[in-house]
């Protein structure tokens, strides 16, 4: 394929991991808004967030199945419009029943173009023939450092969630109209024919539990990290966010070095140094509840997780038993169900004794990567 076309694939691919992260960090910049809002304590809104990773959950057997019988691209692109448009019905909610449908459906959507566009990122990856993942999602986590950031204007000059969210889903109607056209048409290795309900091999499943133990680590820090800062090291409310913000600008950053890094220093001890670095962010956050301190901490916590997924999904993406999208979505089915449990464990913990020691207890989990990862075999 001539290298414009390529380059072409590439950024559109690009664009819908942008589209996908300023949505998801968007929603989670406004989350302490919300909640003071609708006037719910940590263990209240622990089970209303519950219902994002339902959401997620419920779609992933649909997401594989339509990825694998039609292909990514329609998929992407049907994701992404109920994506974006539900974003503002989430400021619009005016109850916790509302919003927890609400979330619900923000989830479902939010998971079909996870499955979809990393399917998309795995075709144009083969185009390339060298690791570029982790770089599509470093652009997905430039897209939270931006909706981050914009959230904290959004705090700042007092604009109410419903027309804040109503902003971002005007900028994702512009990525679709110019870029849902230039998207792949073909999957790689795709095939019709491959069983949609299958249990992941040997391999796969050591990727999923790599992926559980770290999604639980990424999903307290997109839902409870500004309510943190708010609550334990209370920095003032424009500072907020500064938290998140933080955490996402490492992420970011990780992303764009990562497959450069683990190309050298090979996955598995890439794994190892992940995990060891998000336990150690999440304990200096904990011991030293202070603004400086904290903002280290969650750096730190930024570059640990950030290369974690993309290496995983691209591992799984290359699967010999599955189709890209199927195997995908079988490694995301043990992943989710740590974002499923982070949250509302969080909650639960935090109303039962502190919101410091249930972030300690979340460290323990980002060990657990290292742990994991000392037991698998991966090639450099």
């Amino acid at each position: 394929m001539p290298i414009a076309q390529r380059r072409i694939h590439r950024i559109a691919v690009s664009s819908f991991f942008f589209l996908a992260g300023i949505c998801f960090a968007s929603w989670a910049s406004r989350i302490p808004d919300i909640q003071t809002r609708l006037q719910l304590n940590s263990a209240a809104l622990g089970g209303v967030l519950l219902c994002l990773p339902v959401g997620l959950l419920t779609s992933l057997p649909v997401a594989g199945f339509l990825v694998a019988k039609y292909g990514s691209r329609i998929v992407v692109i049907l994701a992404a419009v109920l994506y974006s448009c539900t974003l503002p019905m989430l400021g619009l909610a005016s109850s916790p029943t509302q919003l927890m449908i609400t979330l619900f459906v923000f989830g479902f959507g939010g998971n079909m173009m996870n499955i979809s566009v990393n399917t998309q990122a795995v075709a144009t990856e083969g185009l390339y023939n060298k690791p570029i993942m982790a770089s599509f999602h470093g652009l997905w986590s430039v897209a939270g450092f931006s909706g981050a950031a914009i959230g904290t204007l959004m705090v700042r000059f007092h604009v109410l969630p419903p027309y804040h969210f109503l902003c971002i889903t005007a900028l994702a109607a512009l990525i679709l109209i110019f870029f849902s056209g230039k998207l792949n048409r073909q999957d790689s290795t795709r095939d019709e024919k491959q069983p949609i309900f299958v249990r992941p091999d040997k391999s796969l499943l050591k990727f999923g539990l790599i992926a559980f133990f770290s999604m639980i680590c990424e999903g307290t820090m997109f839902d409870w990290s500004g309510i943190y800062f708010a609550k334990i090291v209370q920095p003032g409310p424009s500072l907020v966010t500064i938290g998140y913000t933080a955490f996402m600008c490492t992420m970011a950053t990780g992303r764009f070095v990562g497959d450069w890094v683990a190309f050298r220093l090979g996955m598995k001890r890439m794994l190892q140094l992940s995990g060891m670095l998000t336990a150690g962010g999440l304990l200096l956050a904990v011991l030293f509840p202070q603004l400086i301190m904290a903002t280290i901490g969650f750096l730190i916590v930024g570059a640990g997780v950030s290369s974690i997924i993309p290496m995983i999904y691209s591992a799984a993406g290359k699967s010999k038993v599955m189709s890209p999208g199927v195997a995908i979505a079988a490694v995301s089915t043990l992943g989710y169900f740590g974002f499923l449990f982070g949250p509302p464990f969080i909650g639960f913990i935090a109303q039962a004794t502190s919101l410091r020691i249930s972030f300690g207890l979340i460290a323990v989990m980002g060990m657990m990567i290292s742990l994991i990862a000392r037991r698998i075999n991966i090639e450099k």
